[in-house]
């Protein structure tokens, strides 16, 4: 897995105007290619009358999957250069959506090119990233008598907890960056003299 990625911070919309024809960008985060293309059909949904709604987007921390929609642009001039920004601005898990109102005024295939491109990249300017950083998951189980003071000890130190769940014993879900984890474990036995008990989990993304 990577270690970290980014993405964009929030979905918002950003819209821009070239010799008459508007170019709206909604920009949204997406956990998976279902998500984008659900993103994608509401967009085109919220715009009916536009001559194209074109979008792109890339999943994956590693950006294994990718993908761009011309719409009926000339081939390559907006699609294309949507996804481009997004590569070259090194955003994950993003879905962007172009939509096009035609002015009456033709931009040619490299006014095109820059039109979607741009309206991607001001977007991103405009919205804001958010680095995730890549946790590995724990749970650490305590009695109830050092549950109270290990999870202020938890919180103050900076460690993610994302689940308290009492029982017999207390149980808190934390999110730790790998190289902390040895660090994390001697910590953790002089806190609660021995008594806690840590065990790894899987691994998530979360904010760095």
């Amino acid at each position: 897995m990577q270690e970290q990625y980014r993405t964009v911070a929030r979905e918002g919309v950003h819209e821009i105007e070239i010799n008459k024809s508007r170019f709206i960008c909604a920009l949204a985060p997406a956990a998976t290619e279902q998500e984008a293309q659900e993103f994608i059909a509401r967009i085109r949904k919220e715009h009916p009358s536009a001559t194209h709604n074109c979008f792109a987007y890339v999943i994956g921390a590693d950006g294994a999957i990718q993908k761009a929609i011309d719409d009926g642009e000339p081939g390559g001039t907006a699609g294309v250069p949507m996804l481009q920004m997004l590569l070259r601005r090194e955003v994950r898990y993003v879905v962007a959506v172009v939509t096009r109102y035609f002015g009456g005024v033709k931009l040619g295939a490299g006014g095109l090119i820059r039109a979607y491109g741009g309206a991607v990249g001001e977007a991103l300017d405009a919205l804001g990233t958010v680095t995730r950083q890549r946790f590995r998951l724990a749970t650490v189980t305590v009695d109830h008598q050092r549950a109270g003071k290990l999870e202020n000890d938890l919180r103050s130190t900076g460690c993610v907890v994302r689940d308290v769940r009492y029982a017999e014993a207390v149980t808190f879900e934390v999110a730790l960056p790998e190289q902390e984890l040895d660090a994390f474990r001697a910590w953790l036995a002089d806190t609660s003299a021995g008594t806690a008990v840590l065990e790894l989990a899987g691994e998530a993304y979360g904010t760095a």
